[in-house]
């Protein structure tokens, strides 16, 4: 919507920063026909429960204000929702792309309800590190004792290449196994 109303050039009635200049016959009429415009871009564009809340909006300001107060109430509930999940998330039989996707895509959209969320790459290291399998414990450890902590994306990488290492390990053993049953035959 907001993209909609700068590319009509309303924006900045909507914001409140264009104002009427009432010694100007033509340049009030000028800003009230973009007041309707903006007024009617906003009311035909939104459901039939959301208009009820701006229906005796006088200006595009007072309608946009209304909408922020309304839509911040519901990111409150949805960002606490969010930060929920992302604290109780776990890897269980996730991959390690699995584990970081979920967990970068919380990340997002936090930090796109709440700007002010602090989502630095500490934080999502820790997170990231606290429900991780136990068999990444060791390595891990290992890392913490770096002088410099990789960030995220590194993180991911490192634990990938140890998952991929733990796959090929486990496929040289059982290759192992399988050739000595054979060669005991």
């Amino acid at each position: 919507m907001e993209a909609y109303l700068q590319g009509q050039d309303l924006w900045e009635i909507v914001k409140g920063n264009e104002v009427t200049q009432l010694e100007d016959a033509a340049a009030l009429k000028k800003w009230k026909i973009k007041v309707g415009k903006a007024l009617f871009a906003i009311r035909t564009t939104v459901e039939d429960e959301m208009l009820e809340h701006i229906r005796e909006s006088k200006t595009p300001k007072e309608a946009w204000d209304t909408f922020t107060s309304l839509f911040t109430k519901k990111n409150d509930v949805r960002l606490q929702l969010l930060e929920n999940k992302l604290l109780s998330i776990t890897q269980r039989d996730m991959t390690i792309s699995q584990y970081f996707t979920k967990i970068k895509s919380l990340c997002r959209e936090i930090s796109a309800l709440d700007s002010t969320a602090g989502m630095s790459d500490s934080r999502i290291r820790r997170i990231i590190i606290h429900e991780l399998k136990a068999e990444y414990r060791s390595f891990i450890a290992e890392i913490q004792g770096w002088p410099s902590q990789p960030s995220p994306t590194e993180l991911e990488n490192l634990l990938a290449d140890q998952e991929a290492l733990a796959k090929q390990l486990s496929g040289v053993s059982i290759k192992s196994d399988e050739e000595a049953l054979f060669s005991s035959k």
